[in-house]
């Protein structure tokens, strides 16, 4: 995998002066388009009196306001779509609670384009047409496992669309008897897939795996180097998110020094998340992407809340596009379990459904086994519905812990606690997260 290898070598290494020639028809095509077609940024734009005619630079991409979480949330579902629902062919969302999810539609050109970026990426990691690509992520209304079933099936791999719902012994057997030679799926569950492997007695080199490509988790040193030893692959980091397009969006070519991100179809900023001022390039600050190219939802300077940083220095590749460092943090709470992305706020919500108002809570992550974990410590209080009966209390404490997984697509573990014994729940001890690497 040292060999250098582009699926569209002339985008890939575009000098930059062409780059941002492009880039610039592209964005002035984006917002003249969102203007007219999308209520939400013509008033917007009007209000900071933004003048389409003379943005004819990306420095003046400064002047024109940011589009954050609570304004796609209050959009819900359609009205951020710059094409009539007729053009939308495809619809992913994000976990939603009473706020709403967050809905993108996708029109055949997206998909398109989707498809091309993630080709990109996968081989970029080393993927090609000889390779049997098993991926272990949900095939539902999130996007990541239809965005890389997509991309590899481009390149002209062989896919198994194993899911994540597919046991880790399934998983293992496929992956011996199909003769895997790339697995995607999350971080997690790849420490899930390596103890299995160890259970039941699977020496690595008896697999075909070569390769993993992570999703939808953060992916720390430690665990990358503990994964690579036990499976005896290399592994590769991805970065996307549903609203922006889904993954495709960044990823790492075989130096893995930083992800590559995919600049003729996203503009990328890194600004100071107090200030909302433009960092020093290398500096660390909140990511900040501009669609270029999407029909059925084009975002306009979209805070993504992920802190990283941007490496201008050219790769050993070839690539010329800009590379962005591994996400280091938040600028707000959300929490990733599992390759899911949620808000203390939305655990409150489902809490305060059935328990009342203010309830006093607890959410513990952890890992055991190899296996991440979510806890979440309820104070027993007056405010309660009346429970009589252990199975009483069994029962509401299921249907708690069935409601959060309908509505947030993650197992956790309900339990109470005594009155008053969480006070060091207030303020930021509302999450603890005890996973090493977090």
């Amino acid at each position: 995998m040292s060999q250098t290898i582009f699926y569209n070598s002339q985008c890939e290494t575009i000098p930059r002066d062409g780059l941002e020639q492009l880039q610039i028809e592209r964005l002035q095509s984006t917002l003249n388009r969102v203007y007219r077609n999308v209520v939400f940024y013509q008033a917007a734009f009007d209000s900071h009196r933004v003048n389409l005619q003379k943005l004819k630079s990306l420095q003046a991409l400064r002047d024109i306001p940011f589009t954050t979480r609570q304004d796609l949330q209050k959009s819900y579902p359609y009205n951020m779509f710059a094409v009539p629902l007729r053009d939308i062919v495809r619809i992913h969302s994000t976990a939603g609670t009473a706020e709403k999810p967050i809905v993108v539609g996708y029109t055949r050109n997206d998909l398109r384009n989707w498809t091309e970026c993630v080709a990109r990426l996968l081989t970029a990691a080393g993927i090609t047409e000889h390779d049997v690509v098993q991926i272990a992520l949900d095939y539902n209304i999130f996007a990541g496992g239809f965005g890389f079933h997509q991309g590899a099936e481009q390149i002209g791999a062989t896919v198994i669309p194993a899911s994540l719902t597919t046991s880790v012994e399934k998983q293992i057997m496929i992956m011996k008897d199909y003769k895997t030679t790339v697995l995607i799926t999350t971080p997690s569950h790849a420490v899930n897939i390596a103890a299995g492997i160890e259970d039941m007695h699977v020496h690595p080199d008896q697999l075909q795996l070569k390769l993993a490509l992570f999703d939808g988790e953060p992916l720390g040193d430690q665990l990358r180097r503990e994964l690579e030893q036990q499976l005896h692959i290399a592994l590769t980091d991805t970065y996307g998110l549903t609203e922006v397009m889904g993954p495709g969006v960044a990823g790492e070519c075989h130096a893995r020094q930083g992800l590559h991100i995919n600049e003729d179809h996203f503009i990328v900023e890194i600004i100071n998340p107090k200030t909302l001022q433009p960092v020093k390039i290398g500096d660390e600050g909140e990511l900040v992407f501009t669609t270029i190219t999407k029909e059925g939802f084009p975002l306009i300077r979209y805070r993504t809340g992920d802190i990283t940083s941007l490496n201008p220095q050219p790769c050993a590749c070839g690539r010329t596009f800009l590379r962005m460092a591994k996400v280091t943090g938040r600028t707000d709470d959300l929490i990733s379990f599992r390759g899911v992305g949620f808000f203390p706020s939305q655990i409150e919500e489902i809490l305060t459904e059935t328990v009342g108002q203010n309830p006093q809570y607890q959410i513990i992550l952890d890992r055991a086994g190899g296996v991440d974990t979510l806890e979440i410590r309820l104070e027993v209080s007056g405010k309660f519905p009346s429970i009589d009966g252990i199975r009483a209390l069994e029962t509401f404490l299921e249907q708690l812990a069935k409601r959060i997984r309908t509505v947030l697509d993650v197992e956790a573990k309900v339990t109470f606690v005594e009155p008053k014994s969480l006070q060091v729940a207030e303020g930021k001890g509302r999450v603890l997260d005890k996973r090493p690497g977090y």
